[in-house]
């Protein structure tokens, strides 16, 4: 009894000192969890840190990994990671224009442009608000990310992912002149392009989550599943499938593979007919083998490039993890430029290594 009696005074007692949530600690009981706090809306313009122009020798900033001989027809194991620019606050979409002296265009998601680099020229700012672009204004407090985000040669010019301006878009390489492509599917307004590749018939595939938008579930999305799409020569649009997040996408040499990231299966991939019709889907590497599965590239031979937590990991057309990039920073994207390098968007800086890789390109009428 005595036992029992002191037991219940203090149970009074901390009745009397704590607040119930508290007390509900201390006695067992689980207290009520607290809701997540909702994405916070942009309030104005976002600024990158200043940008360091390096010159050579450039940092280095990673480091080749072999896990498999096949590897080194494609990179030699010593080769130096090299960071090339800075001072963005989330690169992406690499892509080279030109042939062996040409340049690098990036995208910068947040900041709303696309900067362009060379060896001999450096880093500049290419096209401001490459996105979103109301009057001039180049962000608006909706978006996470107003600018562009993946982007391919084609068409004539640039094909960009336009995440903020929620379309697929062409920008001509000499005036820059923005034109929308598309930007609804059956009436309702596209996400959020993400990432997209050139068909061998000129069709552009591309990723639509809803990542750049801050209320990913409402009420600016209009459509209810992130899509797989297909941007057909003649601009009708096409649903390959959908995923709950697509990402990264590529197309086969010989032009009868479609692969694509997700994030809670790995790699996927589906067949394509003549007519650019996907058919088929099936996994392509699991996610178990190597975490993340952001943007990728094929190369000529069929091997995929996939920016993963590693940096960037080369898979065998078969499926096989022969290799990695190591970066000091995540990396998003990759790029096999025609002069001789691998690119690699990381975070707030542009990465290269040498390759023996060739990049992929069809040639449409």
């Amino acid at each position: 009894m005595p036992n029992q009696l002191s037991r219940r005074r203090l149970l009074a007692a901390l009745v009397a000192a704590v607040p119930s949530a508290a007390l509900a600690r201390v006695v067992g009981a689980q207290a009520p969890a607290t809701p997540p706090a909702p994405p916070q809306p942009m309030t104005g313009p976002v600024f990158g840190a200043p940008p360091t122009d390096f010159k050579p020798p450039y940092p280095e900033a990673g480091k080749v990994n072999r896990l498999d001989p096949r590897f080194d027809v494609l990179m030699d194991a010593d080769a130096k990671v090299e960071k090339v620019a800075d001072g963005f606050l989330h690169a992406e979409g690499p892509v080279w224009v030109g042939g062996n002296n040409g340049y690098l265009l990036v995208s910068d998601t947040q900041i709303n442009q696309i900067v362009k680099w060379s060896p001999t020229e450096g880093r500049s700012v290419w096209l401001e608000n490459s996105g979103y672009d109301a009057n001039g204004v180049g962000w608006a407090p909706n978006l996470r990310e107003p600018g562009t985000n993946g982007l391919i040669l084609g068409r004539g010019g640039l094909i960009a992912a336009g995440s903020g301006a929620r379309s697929i878009l062409r920008i001509d390489l000499a005036t820059k002149k923005k034109t929308v492509l598309v930007d609804h599917y059956m009436g309702k307004r596209l996400n959020s392009p993400n990432d997209c590749v050139l068909g061998p018939d000129g069709s552009v595939y591309f990723s639509d989550p809803p990542a750049a938008l801050v209320n990913r579930t409402g009420p600016d999305r209009e459509l209810d599943y992130a899509g797989v799409f297909r941007l057909a020569p003649d601009n009708s649009l096409h649903l390959i499938d959908t995923m709950s997040a697509p990402n990264g996408i590529g197309v086969s040499p010989d032009g009868t593979k479609l692969y694509h990231s997700d994030g809670p299966t790995g790699w996927v991939m589906w067949d394509l007919d003549k007519q650019g019709n996907a058919s088929n889907r099936r996994n392509f590497v699991a996610r178990s083998v190597v975490m993340g599965g952001d943007s990728l590239k094929i190369d000529a031979a069929g091997n995929m490039w996939a920016a993963t937590r590693e940096g960037v990991t080369v898979f065998t057309p078969g499926g096989e993890r022969i290799g990695f990039i190591s970066s000091e920073q995540g990396t998003s994207n990759c790029e096999i430029g025609a002069d001789g390098y691998l690119y690699m968007a990381s975070s707030t800086g542009v990465l290269r290594v040498r390759t023996k890789a060739k990049k992929l390109l069809f040639k449409v009428s």
